[in-house]
């Protein structure tokens, strides 16, 4: 077995880096993938059994690449991760929850509560637990509103569809719209042009805190399923006049 190489061979630090290549000005704290790759270079270089090489200065190089490494400022310690905070729960209500209010499940753990969402809720708001926490602290729930039934939310408004004749769509005239509060009343006018979109004020989510009441936005989808206004009439006609009342 070959003796150690004594560091001691290499007078200092400017010296050994001389030896390996490196600039001499430098204070010794050179960079780690730096310094590994000149000593490749020196060593490779000095090697005795390759042409050029020789056994005093190979053994030189070695004794440099010691002397730098022992010199070089220790690293600092690899800190552990951050312990990432633990998710908010988010409670998740439809658009008509967020109109109304009502019962919603939240998944806390283990636990599935039960909780009672006030009206008028946002999505991006946050609904307090009241020692709702594993250690009985208080606990605040991100509300998210998701689409549900052909209802969706953006901020305080909300959108909806509806189907019309046709024909309507065409002509313009008034159309009856089924919205989450009851049947509501819009004015059309001929032609316009797709997509059609009416704003029933003040029929979007409830005002809550500073936010002001939203819009209802309905986009209108000309459908040649809907029967037209003197269909329905006849409809409804047949439904009350049978055929013993028409008798009578």
């Amino acid at each position: 077995m070959s003796a150690p190489v004594p560091i001691s061979d290499v007078s200092g630090v400017r010296e050994a880096l001389s030896i390996l290549g490196l600039e001499t000005d430098v204070r010794g704290d050179v960079d780690a993938s730096t310094l590994k790759a000149a000593f490749r270079t020196a060593v490779k270089a000095a090697r005795p059994d390759q042409a050029g090489g020789d056994a005093e200065r190979f053994r030189r190089v070695i004794a440099a690449y010691r002397l730098i490494q022992a010199h070089q400022p220790p690293r600092p310690a690899l800190s552990a991760p951050a312990a990432r905070p633990a998710p908010t729960p988010v409670l998740v209500l439809s658009p008509m929850q967020a109109l109304a209010g009502g019962q919603a499940e939240v998944r806390l753990g283990a636990r599935t509560v039960r909780v009672t969402a006030p009206k008028g809720l946002r999505s991006g708001d946050h609904l307090r637990l009241r020692r709702g926490a594993a250690d009985g602290s208080d606990l605040y729930l991100s509300v998210l509103i998701r689409p549900e039934d052909g209802l969706s939310v953006v901020g305080d408004d909300l959108f909806m569809t509806w189907a019309v004749e046709r024909r309507l769509m065409a002509d313009g005239g008034r159309v009856e719209i089924e919205t989450p509060v009851g049947t509501r009343s819009a004015w059309i006018t001929a032609d316009m042009a797709a997509p059609v979109r009416v704003r029933l004020k003040d029929l979007g989510l409830p005002a809550r805190g500073s936010r002001p009441a939203g819009h209802l936005f309905v986009t209108l989808e000309p459908s040649s399923d809907i029967p037209s206004a003197a269909e329905d009439l006849l409809v409804r006609f047949t439904r009350v006049w049978t055929q013993e009342r028409l008798a009578a």
